[in-house]
């Protein structure tokens, strides 16, 4: 794949801001990237998936316009274990992104896959358990061989589930003491359910656990800068200090909910208790220690 005209401008344009430049490099945790192409089939079964096209060259625009420079791409579930798109993305568009992959979790050929793909260029591998009986898997045997192997390959595990699961991460972690383990999102935890946050805070007391401070658009129940949602984050502040939490605007998914520049917004500029050491590691240096970029 090699850049078009346009793109390659995108790219050379993607640190260029207005207004005065922030003294640390704003780096976004997570965004998806997808198409509609032959060449990168849906996988069977997927069902109602995306008409438009969400293409690493729109998030680079996206990310000059907001004073973005670098970005971490999570496989798309659209996609499942075919990892080629977002692998393809990250190699054409080099030095902007890094990658996560994704492996069948109930495959006991996944560890072997991730060092594969690891191989390849990916740095993570993302995990979704369902909070229902279908995401038992992960308290499994399949499970200690993935993380350990992850932690053997030096890429964070990152785990997308909701809150109810998070006690269930907490053998894994204690086997792998050396791992990165990224919890996306605050576990969605429900905005009228805040006792439930303790789960997260829980895992608070494992060094190598990081939490992505995002979807505050998607929990709250008021309008931006969602101040109800702002309160879950002082909590995680308190427990996990700016130094393990980071930023992710989470594109394409947030734009049911808002806009790119107001997931970056809402914690640059509203989260008030923020002061501006808290944001230049949660808007940037947190994720370059996890991903690091050249």
């Amino acid at each position: 794949m090699r850049m078009t005209r346009r793109e390659f401008s995108f790219a050379g344009l993607a640190v260029a801001i207005s207004g005065p430049a922030p003294t640390y490099k704003i780096i976004d945790a997570q965004i998806h990237v997808w198409i509609n192409d032959p060449r990168y089939p849906w996988a069977p079964g997927t069902k109602d998936h995306p008409q438009d096209n969400r293409t690493p060259a729109v998030a680079l625009e996206l990310m000059r316009a907001n004073g973005v420079e670098r970005t971490v791409i999570a496989q798309y579930i659209g996609y499942k274990w075919d990892n080629r798109y977002c692998l393809d993305s990250i190699r054409r568009y080099a030095p902007y992104f890094r990658g996560v992959c994704r492996v069948n979790p109930t495959d006991p050929a996944a560890p072997d896959r991730l060092s594969h793909l690891t191989a390849q260029g990916f740095h993570g591998v993302r995990i979704s358990p369902a909070g229902d009986a279908s995401g038992d898997w992960i308290k499994g045997p399949l499970m200690p061989p993935l993380w350990k192997r992850a932690q053997s390959l030096r890429v964070p595990m990152q785990v997308y589930a909701p809150i109810t699961r998070m006690p269930d991460l907490e053998p894994l972690i204690e086997q792998c003491p050396e791992l990165t383990v990224v919890i996306d999102h605050m576990a969605d935890c429900p905005i009228d359910q805040p006792r439930e946050l303790e789960k997260l805070v829980a895992l608070a007391r494992f060094p190598g656990v990081f939490v992505k401070i995002s979807h505050t658009w998607s929990i709250s129940r008021q309008p931006y800068p969602w101040l109800d949602a702002q309160e879950y984050v002082k909590r995680l502040h308190a427990a996990y200090g700016p130094q393990r939490l980071m930023w992710a605007s989470d594109w394409p998914v947030d734009l049911k909910w808002t806009t790119y520049d107001k997931t970056l917004s809402v914690v640059r500029d509203e989260m008030k208790f923020l002061n501006a050491e808290d944001k230049a590691w949660i808007l940037g240096k947190t994720a370059q220690q996890v991903w690091p970029f050249a």
